[in-house]
This record gives C-alpha cells, structure tokens and sequence, in this order.
C-alpha cells in the first residue's frame, strides 16, 4: 500500500501498519519463486548485504557477481531484525536503477526446500521484498540468481533518506540480530573486504564510526 498522505516521506508508518507474514504465506510465496524449478538442479542465492558476511546456510561455490538494473540502498524500515514497530531501524534492499555488486552462492538441489524456508523466515518477514530471478554476472560466467528486490509499494519503503537521518535512524535501531549499528557496520567492512566498492555505503560507515548520535 501507498504511505498515507498525512505521513511525511521520511517517516515511519504507524507500527500498527505493520504485520508479519505466517508460515502458510511464505510456503505460497516460496512456491511462486520455484514454479520453474525442477526439484534437483542447483540453484544461486545472490546477496548484496547480510548474507555476504553471515549467509547461515551451506553452499557449494561462492562468486563475485554484479546484478543490472537495481542498486544497493538503506532504503527499508526494519521492525523485526534492526529495530522495532516502535522504534524501526534501516535495512537494505535492492532499489530500481544502477547495478549492484555482490556474491552469488550455489546451493545444492537437495537443499534448496528447507535453505528456501529458512531463507524466507529471515529475509520476509513481511512483504516488503520481491523475489526475482535476474542475471547475475560474474567472471565465470552469467548465472541466474535469486533476488531480494525492493517492492517500492510496500509502506516501509523509504527512498532518498539524508545521511544525517540516515545516520540516527541507524544508530536507533535494534531488532532480533542485534544494532542496526553493527549491521552497517559489517556489511561495509564485508563488501571492502572482497574489493566491492559502494561510495555511498562508505560514507555512512565513516559518519557512523565518526559521528556522536546526540550532535544528529
């Protein structure tokens, strides 16, 4: 759904607008996103943030890979995993526009039912993801790769934050996987530490580690 009018752009939606997703959805979705699958070939997970530093699942091979078309953004409310309806933190998602380096992880068939459902208690919680399947290229070659893309028309979509706001929404948050503060913190250093390069990403890290929240 669309914010509502009274809503200024960079606030959050009231956290009653707010509202998980049950076990019964996500098998529903996960459905959707495997229709074409055929039960046994390997399928590539990409990750543009967390799960580039703590992915949680077991994987055979692991590449660098760039996806067209979407770029990498805090550009999510988070009221589950870095914050609270209450006091939301931020979290990043795939925004229309640019391209986005990451890594691309390749799970064995075997696996992918039960690396699927974990995958969706983790990265859905709500519906503010879109599953994709887009190319994912990489020095190897082009694979196909799950996506996490933003749905620009969920209500915790927030585009466009100033760094100052960014930074102190940041610093607030704190959801079931510990501080947004560190979640930033480690997806930058994890990103530096394979040779990606996110200008933006960069900044906030330096205004997080260098900046004291009660100036903001």
């Amino acid at each position: 759904m669309n914010a509502p009018a009274s809503r200024l752009p960079h606030q959050p939606p009231a956290p009653e607008a707010f509202s998980l997703r049950d076990a019964a959805w996500h098998e529903a979705s996960i459905g959707r996103a495997l229709q074409h699958w055929d039960g046994q070939s390997d399928l590539w997970i990409f990750g543009y943030g967390s799960l580039i530093w703590r992915p949680e699942f077991t994987f055979l091979e692991a590449r660098d890979a760039r996806v067209h078309g979407y770029h990498r953004a805090l550009c999510l409310w988070s009221r589950v995993n870095r914050g609270t309806p209450e006091q939301p933190g931020l979290v990043f998602g795939l925004d229309v526009g640019g391209s986005c380096a990451g890594r691309v992880f390749r799970i064995a068939g075997a696996q992918v039912p039960d690396i699927m459902r974990a995958l969706w208690k983790r990265e859905m919680p709500s519906a503010a993801y879109i599953p994709r399947w887009l190319k994912c290229r990489t020095p190897q070659g082009v694979v196909r790769g799950l996506v996490f893309t933003m749905n620009r028309a969920d209500a915790c979509y927030v585009p466009n934050l100033p760094l100052d706001h960014t930074v102190r929404i940041i610093r607030q948050g704190h959801g079931r996987y510990g501080a947004c503060t560190d979640y930033v913190l480690q997806t930058a250093q994890a990103l530096e530490a394979v040779g990606i390069i996110d200008h933006q990403l960069r900044a906030i890290a330096r205004a997080l580690q260098h900046t004291e929240s009660p100036s903001l």
